[in-house]
This record gives C-alpha cells, structure tokens and sequence, in this order.
C-alpha cells in the first residue's frame, strides 16, 4: 500500500524532482558534466561479462567499501560499478577506485530514472551499504532477479523508531535483500524486527580500511616547518565546532608556548566563512586552500581542502573527531586511531556508538562533555608525553585487533561470487 502510494508520487512529482535537482546544481550539490546519470542516463558503457554493483550514499559508506572494491577486482573477469550520490564523494573516488571500477551517480528514485540505470547497467549482483534505502530502486532491481546483499548494515535507534511507525513498508524494503550483514549485534537485531528475511552480524567494514593516504614528501616538510610546536587537529569539523577548536586554542595557548591548531571542516567549501569568523576572534590563520604554510605566528592552520586527511592524522599526535560535540552522529575514530592519535570525541557519537564505547573501554579513546573538557583533555596529553604515548599506543593495538571485518564479509558473499563466475557473461 505504502510503496505503491510512494511509487505513484514519484512518478506524479517528477517535475518537482527535476526542479530539485536544479537547486541543488546551483548550491554545487549537484555535477553539472553529469547531471544525467541522475536521470539513470549514462555515458559510460557496461564492461562485458559479469558485473558487481556496489552503491554508498557518501564519502564514508563508499570508503569503508574500498577494501572490498579491491578484493572483488583481483576476481578475474569480473566487473565492478560503485554509485554515490554526492559530489565530494564522487571526487574521492575517482581518485580512490581501484584500476578497472567505474563510478556512475545514483539515478534519484524516480521509475523511469531507475529503469533507465538498470536498463544500461543489467548489475548481476548488488552491494548496498549501511541505511540507504530507495524504495524504487530496490525494488526494481529485484524484480529483476538481482541478488541483493546489505552490508555494513545500520539502523539506528532514532531511524528504528521511524520506521517501526511503518512496519509493512520497510519490511517490503528490507524483503528486497537475499542477505543483510549487519555492523552490531544491535544492528542486527533491529534488522529482524524491522521484517529483514536473513540477518547476519560481520562487524564494521570501516575497521578494514586501509589507513587514510599521505604524501610522504608533503608530510615530511609539514614536520620539518612545525618541529618542537606542540598542535593538535580538529578534524571533520561542523558548525560550531571551528568555534570551539578556537576557544580552546585561546584557553591553552598561554600554557603550551608555540600551539598550532589544525582544523579541518568536514566540508571544505565552509572554508572562506570559518577563516573569517577566525580571524574576527583575533586569531592568525593560515589557509591550506590559498597555499598559505603556517608560521611562528599561525594560530590556526585552516585546512580546507579535500581527501587530505591521511596527512594532517599523521601530523598531529591528538586528533578531536568532529560532528560530536556541536552536531549529532560522528565521524570515523577508526581512521585517526589506525594512524596512532590520540583520540577524542564528544558523546554525540550515535553513528559509531558502539565503536566509540569499545574504544573507551580499552583507552583508545576519551570521551569530552563540552568545549572546556575538550581543552582539559588536550592540554593533558600535551603536558604529558608518557600520557600521549600510553594513548596512541592504546589506539594502535586497538585498531589492529578489529581488522577481521572484511574476511566475514567475503566469506558471506562468496556464494553469490561464485555462481557469477561459474555462470559466466
């Protein structure tokens, strides 16, 4: 009844889903040199024999994806198309996809849109991450006999008490998936109330990716220009979080002669309007974007660029993970935690919760309330070289002993894998 009703509206509101695209084209939301494939209209063709789909709404569900990328890949004759569906992600991916992958947008779920993706693509089998359900196209791609598996399987409390206000439409949704493989027990468990069909517990992908890339050579003379300063990072930094990483820079600059703070906004566009708001706080700032280096002087070391958070978590022995303490849902601890930093956080974590209480509990990671806790925290491990190195050994070995996500999630696909070899183009 439901998917129906959402079916007919699509349909009904597609001038209204063009329009949309078209605003979000003017806020650069949308890329205009591909704006098409939006439309399921694509440019690029379909590699011959068998072909794997894998889609991941943003930067982290495509990323976490990478690792399993690689190994489908080394599959001979096998095919791999990876769809996103925002601009920054697509850009890391054209520089992140391994040799052979194609990237495509996601068509938005409109039916003609959806057929028209699947009508050029014909995947033989799919790869979904995490919560992205598109009512229409999941369902069309499995009237089509396209084997769908959820991986990185999430459902969060707040997203769990939605939809269990429409319990037969997300178990039409979830009936689409031959296989859900989720990140938690907990996950796992709201999967099979929610009316998924076969559920599985693999773990966090986002624990088997590789560690963030870095140019050594850039590394090496960001080292060499800030040696004996003690800095911390600000990293993947939202709204409101540039003002806190500034407070705390004042409150511990008298203390730690020489501080350096790196903030880096999760989106670099953001970038003009937080140096302004820095430097109206009295603040010198140096911008990565305008290749301005830091000095003696620099404050803030505003890094407002793209796919370059590889080097700054190597740079910086402390790294504060942004979208927790000033915005809801988190960012990634695994990433600055495989790089050996120092971790903190805020307690609005609710997207990686349970990564983040496992990494409390084995002193991979410390939990701030507030902007003035954050400042005690970091002035702590900057006073105490023996507290620092306790913690980045702490997030080292924890980071090592959750690598074995990827080898459950390959052996739960295998099956699929197999048949599509065996049966051929």
């Amino acid at each position: 009844m439901i998917l129906g009703l959402y079916r007919a509206l699509t349909v009904a509101g597609g001038p209204l889903i063009d329009l949309y695209l078209q605003r979000r084209l003017a806020r650069g939301k949308e890329d205009a040199g591909r704006l098409g494939e939006r439309s399921g209209i694509a440019e690029r063709a379909r590699p011959s024999g068998p072909l794997v789909w894998m889609h991941g709404a943003s930067v982290g569900e495509s990323l976490s994806l990478l690792p399993l990328a690689r190994h489908l890949l080394a599959r001979p004759g096998l095919g791999l198309l990876m769809t996103t569906g925002t601009v920054t992600s697509a850009r890391l991916m054209a520089d992140q996809l391994p040799p052979g992958a194609i990237h495509q947008y996601v068509p938005v779920d409109r039916p003609s849109c959806v057929r028209a993706f699947l009508d050029h693509w014909r995947p033989d089998f799919a790869l979904w991450a995490e919560s992205d359900f598109w009512p229409n196209l999941l369902d069309e791609t499995h009237r089509r006999g396209v084997p769908l598996v959820l991986v990185q399987g999430r459902i969060s409390p707040r997203s769990f008490a939605r939809w269990r206000r429409a319990p037969g439409f997300i178990r039409r949704i979830l009936g689409n998936f031959t296989l859900c493989l989720a990140q938690t027990g907990e996950d796992a468990s709201r999967l099979e109330r929610l009316g998924a069909p076969m559920v599985r517990c693999a773990g966090n992908l986002k624990t088997a990716t590789p560690p963030l890339s870095c140019d050594e050579d850039e590394l090496a003379r960001l080292r060499a220009l800030n040696a004996g300063r003690p800095l911390w990072l600000a990293a993947s930094t939202h709204a409101g979080e540039e003002e806190i990483a500034a407070d705390v820079h004042r409150r511990l600059a008298p203390a730690h002669p020489g501080l350096l703070t790196i903030v880096a906004p999760r989106h670099p566009g953001r970038g003009a309007a937080v140096a302004a708001m820095l430097a109206e706080r009295g603040l010198t700032v140096a911008r990565r974007s305008a290749n301005e280096a830091p000095g003696p002087d620099t404050d803030i070391y505003l890094v407002d660029t793209l796919g370059e958070m590889g080097l700054f978590c190597r740079l910086s022995p402390i790294v504060f993970m942004g979208k927790s303490l000033a915005a809801e849902g988190g960012q990634n601890p695994f990433e600055p935690a495989a790089l050996g930093a120092a971790v903190l956080f805020g307690p609005r974590m609710s997207n990686f919760a349970v990564m983040a209480a496992a990494m409390r509990r084995s002193g991979a990671a410390e939990e701030v309330a507030d902007a003035p806790a954050l400042a005690d925290a970091v002035s702590r491990l900057l006073a105490s070289p023996d507290l620092l190195a306790d913690r980045r050994r702490a997030a080292l070995d924890w980071s090592a002993a959750e690598a074995g996500a990827l080898d459950a999630v390959l052996a739960a696909i295998e099956p699929f894998l197999a048949e599509l070899t065996h049966a051929g183009p």
